[in-house]
């Protein structure tokens, strides 16, 4: 059951941190600012239907909206030992977080990669070549089956190469200090090695 006060108290917050007033969040909206008005008063809820313009003007998930709370993560500064990838099954994009986080894309929540040790498919070479890792992967490359990253992570680092279908199986990156390196299989998810 949606709380109308406590979602008009949310969107009474949230405008006034995006510097609006009731009649330029109503005009972003074409209604009127009586209507913004009503449901910052807790008297009524915004219709379905507008629950999408309201999410956009706002920058909010609609979700958040309805639950009529936005409860921020706990402060872990940053601690790239937690890194998350996300991987969108169905455009491919990757998106990397250092902690939990509420991640979407293509209209889907994504859930975090569990990374697995290498195995006899999923597997790096990674050589020193100068000061750099040369790394080379034997695993096909063909649009319906690929490796789509690499990334070195170290303890303030993060070191992305996004990789294409028909691309060559090797990549080069910067040598740091130790590290773990991370690369996720198109099919088979997230997979990992220290080096």
């Amino acid at each position: 059951m949606v709380d109308c006060n406590k979602v008009g108290k949310l969107i009474l917050a949230l405008r006034k941190e995006k510097g609006m007033t009731q009649r330029q969040l109503a005009k972003c909206m074409n209604i009127s600012d009586k209507t913004i008005s009503k449901w910052e008063r807790g008297l009524g809820c915004p219709d379905v239907s507008l629950l999408h313009e309201l999410s956009e003007a706002l920058n909010v998930n609609i979700e958040k909206i309805l639950l009529g709370d936005l409860e921020p993560n706990n402060m872990d500064g940053g601690n790239m030992k937690k890194i998350k990838f996300y991987m969108c099954p169905n455009c491919g994009n990757v998106i990397t977080a250092t902690s939990e986080g509420e991640v979407s894309c293509c209209g889907r929540k994504l859930s975090p990669l569990v990374p697995k040790p290498m195995d006899d498919e999923h597997i790096l070479n990674v050589e020193f070549i100068e000061n750099d890792f040369y790394i080379t992967f034997s695993h096909e490359m063909k649009k319906e089956h690929y490796i789509s990253f690499v990334a070195y992570v170290t303890y303030d680092k993060v070191l992305f190469v996004k990789l294409y279908p028909e691309q060559g199986g090797e990549v080069r990156i910067p040598r740091l200090r130790a590290g773990k390196l991370y690369f996720g299989c198109s099919k088979h998810g997230l997979w990992v090695n220290k080096i």
